[in-house]
Protein backbone atom coordinates (compact mmCIF):
# COMPACT_ATOMS: atom_id res chain seq x y z
CA UNK A 1 0.00 0.00 0.00
CA UNK A 2 1.04 3.57 -0.90
CA UNK A 3 0.22 7.26 -1.05
CA UNK A 4 1.66 10.58 -1.02
CA UNK A 5 0.79 13.28 1.14
CA UNK A 6 2.96 16.75 1.69
CA UNK A 7 5.28 17.63 3.79
CA UNK A 8 6.17 21.23 3.72
CA UNK A 9 4.58 23.45 1.23
CA UNK A 10 5.34 22.51 -2.24
CA UNK A 11 6.64 18.84 -1.25
CA UNK A 12 5.34 16.07 -1.91
CA UNK A 13 6.91 12.46 -1.64
CA UNK A 14 5.42 8.85 -1.71
CA UNK A 15 5.86 6.03 0.76
CA UNK A 16 4.94 2.29 1.82
CA UNK A 17 3.38 0.79 4.83
CA UNK A 18 3.96 -2.64 5.55
CA UNK A 19 1.63 -4.51 7.30
CA UNK A 20 1.19 -3.01 11.01
CA UNK A 21 3.86 -4.54 13.27
CA UNK A 22 2.31 -6.97 16.36
CA UNK A 23 2.26 -4.88 19.37
CA UNK A 24 4.70 -6.38 22.17
CA UNK A 25 2.25 -8.25 25.17
CA UNK A 26 2.99 -7.72 28.19
CA UNK A 27 4.70 -9.79 30.34
CA UNK A 28 2.64 -12.02 32.58
CA UNK A 29 3.87 -12.06 36.69
CA UNK A 30 4.68 -15.49 37.67
CA UNK A 31 1.43 -16.88 40.05
CA UNK A 32 2.57 -16.62 44.00
CA UNK A 33 3.10 -19.93 45.66
CA UNK A 34 0.14 -20.58 48.26
CA UNK A 35 2.18 -22.55 50.39
CA UNK A 36 5.32 -19.87 50.64
CA UNK A 37 2.87 -17.15 51.23
CA UNK A 38 1.53 -19.25 53.96
CA UNK A 39 5.44 -19.51 55.39
CA UNK A 40 5.61 -15.87 54.87
CA UNK A 41 2.08 -14.47 56.76
CA UNK A 42 3.19 -16.93 59.81
CA UNK A 43 6.36 -15.79 60.25
CA UNK A 44 5.05 -12.00 59.76
CA UNK A 45 5.19 -9.75 62.70
CA UNK A 46 4.56 -6.39 62.91
CA UNK A 47 6.56 -3.92 64.17
CA UNK A 48 6.94 -0.26 65.14
CA UNK A 49 9.89 1.41 63.87
CA UNK A 50 11.27 5.42 62.81
CA UNK A 51 13.14 7.01 59.71
CA UNK A 52 16.06 8.61 60.57
CA UNK A 53 16.81 12.25 59.22
CA UNK A 54 19.10 10.88 56.44
CA UNK A 55 15.86 8.98 55.78
CA UNK A 56 17.99 5.49 54.55
CA UNK A 57 18.44 4.42 57.74
CA UNK A 58 15.24 2.51 60.31
CA UNK A 59 15.38 2.82 64.26
CA UNK A 60 13.58 0.94 66.23
CA UNK A 61 10.20 3.74 67.54
CA UNK A 62 11.11 3.38 71.24
CA UNK A 63 14.78 3.80 71.76
CA UNK A 64 15.64 5.06 67.95
CA UNK A 65 18.25 2.50 68.33
CA UNK A 66 19.72 0.72 65.34
CA UNK A 67 19.76 -2.45 67.04
CA UNK A 68 17.58 -2.75 69.99
CA UNK A 69 17.51 -5.74 72.36
CA UNK A 70 14.64 -4.24 74.28
CA UNK A 71 12.51 -4.24 71.00
CA UNK A 72 14.09 -7.51 69.70
CA UNK A 73 14.94 -5.60 66.60
CA UNK A 74 18.16 -5.43 64.42
CA UNK A 75 17.71 -2.85 61.35
CA UNK A 76 21.78 -3.21 61.13
CA UNK A 77 21.84 -5.46 57.70
CA UNK A 78 19.15 -3.81 56.18
CA UNK A 79 20.48 -0.19 56.65
CA UNK A 80 23.31 -0.81 55.52
CA UNK A 81 21.79 -2.17 51.88
CA UNK A 82 19.91 1.40 51.98
CA UNK A 83 22.67 3.29 52.56
CA UNK A 84 24.63 1.26 49.41
CA UNK A 85 21.86 1.64 47.30
CA UNK A 86 21.29 5.57 48.22
CA UNK A 87 25.11 6.05 47.22
CA UNK A 88 24.40 4.89 43.50
CA UNK A 89 21.28 6.04 42.75
CA UNK A 90 22.04 4.84 39.04
CA UNK A 91 21.83 1.20 40.35
CA UNK A 92 18.69 0.03 39.84
CA UNK A 93 18.57 -3.07 41.12
CA UNK A 94 21.73 -5.13 42.45
CA UNK A 95 23.62 -6.66 39.87
CA UNK A 96 24.66 -9.83 39.43
CA UNK A 97 27.06 -11.72 41.94
CA UNK A 98 29.86 -11.80 38.99
CA UNK A 99 29.70 -8.25 39.43
CA UNK A 100 33.09 -6.97 41.43
CA UNK A 101 33.79 -3.78 42.91
CA UNK A 102 37.37 -3.20 41.74
CA UNK A 103 38.24 -0.41 43.66
CA UNK A 104 37.22 -1.53 47.18
CA UNK A 105 39.83 -4.74 45.96
CA UNK A 106 42.63 -2.38 45.36
CA UNK A 107 41.88 -0.84 48.10
CA UNK A 108 42.14 -3.88 50.36
CA UNK A 109 45.24 -5.24 48.43
CA UNK A 110 47.22 -2.00 48.51
CA UNK A 111 46.78 -1.70 52.50
CA UNK A 112 47.93 -5.27 53.17
CA UNK A 113 50.71 -4.57 50.87
CA UNK A 114 51.37 -1.42 53.42
CA UNK A 115 50.99 -4.05 56.04
CA UNK A 116 53.36 -6.23 54.41
CA UNK A 117 56.44 -3.80 54.01
CA UNK A 118 55.84 -2.57 57.49
CA UNK A 119 56.55 -6.62 58.54
CA UNK A 120 59.66 -7.18 56.22
CA UNK A 121 60.59 -4.15 58.03
CA UNK A 122 60.07 -5.21 61.81
CA UNK A 123 57.56 -2.74 62.35
CA UNK A 124 54.78 -5.02 63.69
CA UNK A 125 52.42 -1.95 65.61
CA UNK A 126 52.20 -0.08 62.07
CA UNK A 127 51.89 -3.77 60.09
CA UNK A 128 49.04 -4.61 62.80
CA UNK A 129 47.71 -1.29 61.96
CA UNK A 130 47.29 -1.47 58.19
CA UNK A 131 46.09 -5.17 58.28
CA UNK A 132 43.35 -4.17 60.42
CA UNK A 133 42.37 -1.39 58.03
CA UNK A 134 42.47 -3.87 55.11
CA UNK A 135 40.22 -6.34 56.90
CA UNK A 136 37.96 -3.66 57.78
CA UNK A 137 37.56 -2.86 53.69
CA UNK A 138 37.45 -6.21 53.03
CA UNK A 139 33.96 -6.77 55.32
CA UNK A 140 32.60 -3.50 53.27
CA UNK A 141 31.60 -5.60 50.23
CA UNK A 142 27.87 -5.20 48.87
CA UNK A 143 25.71 -8.39 50.11
CA UNK A 144 25.26 -9.14 46.34
CA UNK A 145 28.69 -9.69 45.14
CA UNK A 146 30.53 -13.41 46.00
CA UNK A 147 30.82 -13.77 48.91
CA UNK A 148 33.85 -16.35 48.07
CA UNK A 149 35.73 -12.92 47.23
CA UNK A 150 35.90 -11.36 50.64
CA UNK A 151 36.59 -14.78 52.36
CA UNK A 152 39.65 -15.15 50.44
CA UNK A 153 40.73 -11.56 50.99
CA UNK A 154 39.35 -11.30 54.21
CA UNK A 155 41.42 -14.73 55.51
CA UNK A 156 44.36 -13.35 54.06
CA UNK A 157 44.40 -10.21 55.94
CA UNK A 158 43.89 -11.84 58.88
CA UNK A 159 46.38 -14.68 58.28
CA UNK A 160 49.14 -11.97 58.11
CA UNK A 161 47.94 -10.25 61.03
CA UNK A 162 48.27 -13.55 63.16
CA UNK A 163 51.74 -13.89 61.69
CA UNK A 164 52.70 -10.06 63.07
CA UNK A 165 50.93 -10.56 66.43
CA UNK A 166 53.52 -13.86 66.47
CA UNK A 167 56.34 -11.82 65.69
CA UNK A 168 55.33 -9.71 68.31
CA UNK A 169 55.35 -12.37 70.59
CA UNK A 170 51.18 -11.58 71.42
CA UNK A 171 50.95 -15.49 71.36
CA UNK A 172 47.06 -15.22 72.22
CA UNK A 173 45.86 -12.80 69.60
CA UNK A 174 47.88 -14.69 67.26
CA UNK A 175 46.02 -17.82 68.16
CA UNK A 176 42.64 -15.67 67.95
CA UNK A 177 43.42 -14.79 64.20
CA UNK A 178 44.23 -17.95 63.05
CA UNK A 179 41.20 -19.30 64.68
CA UNK A 180 39.31 -16.38 62.45
CA UNK A 181 40.74 -17.48 59.56
CA UNK A 182 40.05 -21.21 59.97
CA UNK A 183 36.08 -20.40 60.83
CA UNK A 184 36.26 -18.19 57.09
CA UNK A 185 38.03 -20.50 55.04
CA UNK A 186 38.81 -23.89 57.12
CA UNK A 187 40.24 -25.76 53.85
CA UNK A 188 43.31 -23.21 53.78
CA UNK A 189 46.59 -24.49 55.01
CA UNK A 190 47.67 -21.12 56.45
CA UNK A 191 44.92 -20.84 58.59
CA UNK A 192 46.19 -24.31 60.35
CA UNK A 193 49.92 -23.11 60.24
CA UNK A 194 49.10 -19.57 61.73
CA UNK A 195 47.41 -21.54 64.60
CA UNK A 196 50.40 -24.29 65.44
CA UNK A 197 52.86 -21.50 65.98
CA UNK A 198 50.53 -19.67 67.99
CA UNK A 199 50.36 -22.74 70.32
CA UNK A 200 53.73 -23.26 69.85
CA UNK A 201 54.53 -19.74 71.30
CA UNK A 202 52.24 -20.84 73.91
CA UNK A 203 53.93 -23.87 74.75
CA UNK A 204 50.76 -26.30 73.78
CA UNK A 205 52.92 -28.45 71.57
CA UNK A 206 50.34 -31.45 71.79
CA UNK A 207 47.76 -29.13 70.49
CA UNK A 208 49.96 -27.97 67.43
CA UNK A 209 50.95 -30.65 66.63
CA UNK A 210 46.87 -31.48 65.78
CA UNK A 211 45.85 -27.93 64.48
CA UNK A 212 49.12 -29.49 61.73
CA UNK A 213 47.47 -32.67 61.56
CA UNK A 214 43.97 -30.85 60.74
CA UNK A 215 45.44 -28.90 57.91
CA UNK A 216 47.41 -31.99 56.72
CA UNK A 217 43.65 -33.59 56.12
CA UNK A 218 42.77 -30.93 53.91
CA UNK A 219 46.22 -31.03 52.09
CA UNK A 220 48.17 -33.75 52.78
CA UNK A 221 50.85 -32.81 50.06
CA UNK A 222 51.80 -29.61 51.85
CA UNK A 223 55.14 -28.51 52.51
CA UNK A 224 54.85 -26.32 54.90
CA UNK A 225 53.03 -28.29 57.21
CA UNK A 226 54.67 -31.58 57.23
CA UNK A 227 57.72 -29.36 58.09
CA UNK A 228 57.00 -27.79 60.88
CA UNK A 229 54.80 -31.00 61.84
CA UNK A 230 58.41 -32.53 61.94
CA UNK A 231 59.76 -29.60 63.79
CA UNK A 232 57.34 -29.23 66.83
CA UNK A 233 57.61 -33.56 66.89
CA UNK A 234 61.52 -32.49 66.98
CA UNK A 235 60.85 -29.69 69.99
CA UNK A 236 58.13 -32.53 71.96
CA UNK A 237 61.39 -35.57 72.00
CA UNK A 238 63.83 -32.66 72.57
CA UNK A 239 61.92 -31.41 75.37
CA UNK A 240 61.41 -35.07 76.84
CA UNK A 241 64.60 -35.78 76.59
CA UNK A 242 66.15 -32.74 78.92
Amino acid sequence: MSHSHSHAPGESHTHSHGPPQPQPQPQALPTADPAFLAVIEADFRPVTLTVAADNTTLLCESHKLEKCSACNLDYVNLNRLSKILAQNPNLKAPPPGNVISKNLSQAVNNTKEEGNAFYKMHKHREALGRYTMAASIAVQRPPWESNQLMREELSTVISNRSASYFESEDYISALADAETVIAIRRNWSKGHFRKARALVGLGALDEAIEALQVGLAFEPNNAELSAYLQDVQGMMKGGRQS
